[in-house]
This record gives structure tokens, C-alpha cells and sequence, in this order.
């Protein structure tokens, strides 16, 4: 049987998995900075005119439990499993929230990060079947291969 299987469709799907990596990256980075704020929280920068107040250990504890959320989501989305998708959705949106209640403090990070959310919710919200065809396609044909 020949499939007609358009280039557009491969796009997305390098799309998905450049969300999915990018949050395993994110994710990762905020495990990190969740463990040095729990371990040494002296080395976590805070200056109180530029920095609205929390505890550092909630906070820790926090991007940590993100931090693992947005892992599990990227693991998923290299699967192309759609409960990772609405997962996602969720954690990027509220990673972009508190980018922008960080914005004071890291004014340069926060809008790269706000940036990088905005790609991947765009990634995640458009054209998902066909990315998700393509992925479930190429997955089963390597498989075959083995």
C-alpha cells in the first residue's frame, strides 16, 4: 500500500520533538536550581528591591516538583502520547506566568524563557494529529526495520 505522506507533516513532527526536548532541557535546569536552592541557598541570588520575597525552600521544592512534571511531559511527547500534550500545555502556560512575575529580577532569562514557552505552546496547540501521525508513522517503521 503506498501512503501519500506530505513534508509538511514531517515538519511538525520535528516540531514536537523540539518541544519535547526543549522540556526535558527547561525541566532539567529547574530540577538543578531547585536542588541548589535546597542544598545552598546561598548561592541563589536575592536582592529584595529587585525580587519579590519567597521562601527558598518552598520555592526549591517547587521547581523541583515543575521541574519533574516537565520532564515526564517531554519524555511523553517523544512518544507522541496526547496526555503529554495537555500536560504541556499546562506547565508551559504556568512557566510563562512565572516568567513574568520574574521578569524583574532576570529581565534577559525571563524573556528568552518567555520566547521559548510561546514556540513550544504554539508547537503543542497547532497541527497535533498530523504530528502525532508522522510520529506513530516513523516509530512503527523503525521498529519494522529492527
Amino acid at each position: 500500500m503506498v501512503t501519500n505522506r506530505t513534508s509538511n507533516g514531517s515538519a511538525w513532527a520535528g516540531w514536537v520533538i523540539f518541544a519535547a526536548v526543549m522540556l526535558l532541557i527547561i525541566g532539567t535546569f529547574n530540577i538543578i536550581e531547585g536542588v541548589v536552592a535546597l542544598i545552598d541557598d546561598k548561592q541563589v541570588l536575592v536582592t529584595p528591591d529587585r525580587l519579590i520575597a519567597v521562601d527558598l525552600t518552598g520555592w526549591g521544592w517547587t521547581l523541583i516538583v515543575f521541574g519533574s512534571v516537565m520532564v515526564a511531559a517531554g519524555i511523553g511527547l517523544l512518544s507522541a502520547q496526547t496526555w503529554a500534550r495537555v500536560t504541556g500545555i499546562i506547565i508551559v502556560s504556568l512557566h510563562a506566568v512565572s516568567q513574568v512575575a520574574w521578569l524583574a529580577a532576570y529581565p534577559i532569562w525571563s524573556l528568552m524563557m518567555l520566547a521559548l514557552d510561546v514556540v513550544v505552546l504554539y508547537t503543542l496547540t497547532a497541527r497535533w494529529q498530523a504530528a502525532r501521525r508522522d510520529i506513530a508513522y516513523s516509530s512503527a517503521s523503525e521498529s519494522r526495520l529492527d
